[in-house]
């Protein structure tokens, strides 16, 4: 909601609304209770004091999208923010996954390899070896990256290019990866976004550099480590060929786009080959297959940590209640599907 939506349903000044978010002024108690019913949350939700920990949008690994403003940018970090509360208050109670990096990719450290070289340690750090990584997200979250979902898409009226990708940051003491279906609902893409979020993650911690430049490197690190050119090399075809692009793509989960670019990075094929292959593939579009169909590719951490919680008599009102928030919000917050009622219909056949 902008200030000035939220002025019309509250009834005060978009200037006293700025006022009440930088702290100048308390609202009165009255404007507390509106400001509570316009934005659906308990009025205990502003006696914490939020955020408790503040996520600046430069802090945040976000592509540069000329689509993408400012102001959707500030309210993905405000997500980020409430993961951050829930995922601490999960983590109080169930023990997540210690943080598992090389020592290079923690924030207090000066030196960081070359993006090839850090998939290629990364890997033998988790000790993945050389083969295709068959659950990506499921990886990154086993080793203590704190990974969720977030859509935009409940804003009916933002047009689906100007809508939050992927994005990564390492402000907080656990690392964190955002990962959206809202570009495309397509594994092969989400899965190399999980990659170059994960190349942020380890090699931009200090944020040097310019944007196109961290771009460029993060995309190197996700080709080496969903496709290390040690073995794929030689599998990687010299002229164009769809079918043994398709077979490559099925066993390492990558798109046949991805294969060509590697093609092209490891001098199998000429960059005018490799246009063409473009063009040939924008041709012949595939039907991708959705997230949502590969568990292993969504994150479950938050999710997994509330479900355990259930078992003991926490239910997601309880959690709620401690956030002061609402369970649909906190549910949305750990990626899990709100069900819709479901209608029993009376059986009156003995009538």
């Amino acid at each position: 909601m902008s200030k000035n939506d939220l002025h019309k349903a509250v009834g005060v000044s978009a200037a006293a609304i700025g006022l009440y978010e930088r702290g100048e002024v308390r609202p009165r108690p009255d404007t507390i209770r509106e400001l509570a019913q316009a934005l659906n949350v308990p009025p205990g939700f502003f006696v914490h004091g939020r955020p408790r920990v503040q996520v600046e949008v430069a802090e945040a690994s976000f592509r540069r999208l000329r689509s993408t403003t400012v102001g959707q940018q500030q309210q993905a970090t405000a997500y980020v923010e409430q993961v951050w509360e829930l995922s601490c208050y999960l983590e109080e109670r169930v023990e997540f996954p210690e943080l598992d990096l090389p020592a290079w990719a923690y924030p207090d450290s000066t030196h960081v390899p070359d993006p090839v070289t850090a998939a290629q340690q990364l890997r033998e750090h988790w000790k993945l070896g050389s083969e295709p990584i068959p659950h990506l997200v499921y990886e990154i979250e086993q080793h203590g990256i704190l990974t969720v979902f977030f859509s935009m898409k409940q804003d009916d009226a933002l047009p689906e290019k100007s809508r939050i990708d992927a994005f990564s940051t390492t402000a907080l003491p656990r690392p964190l990866i955002v990962l959206t279906p809202d570009k495309a609902d397509d594994v092969l893409r989400h899965r190399f976004s999980a990659a170059h979020e994960l190349g942020h993650v380890v090699m931009h911690h200090g944020r040097l550099g310019s944007d196109i430049e961290m771009e460029r490197q993060a995309d190197m690190f996700a080709a080496e480590f969903l496709t290390p050119r040690d073995v794929i090399h030689d599998h990687l075809p010299t002229r164009f060929n769809l079918n043994a692009l398709q077979e490559l793509s099925d066993e390492w989960g990558v798109s046949p786009e991805m294969l060509v670019y590697r093609s092209r990075d490891l001098e199998r094929i000429s960059e005018s080959s490799a246009r063409r292959a473009y063009i040939t593939l924008r041709s012949v579009p595939r039907i991708p297959l959705s997230i949502f169909a590969f568990p292993g590719e969504r994150p479950e951490l938050l999710r997994n940590s509330i479900e355990l919680l259930e078992t003991i008599d926490v239910s997601t009102v309880d959690i709620a209640s401690a956030l002061q928030m609402n369970a649909r919000h906190i549910r949305r917050l750990a990626g899990i599907e709100t069900e819709k009622p479901r209608l029993s219909l009376v059986d009156r056949s003995f009538r």
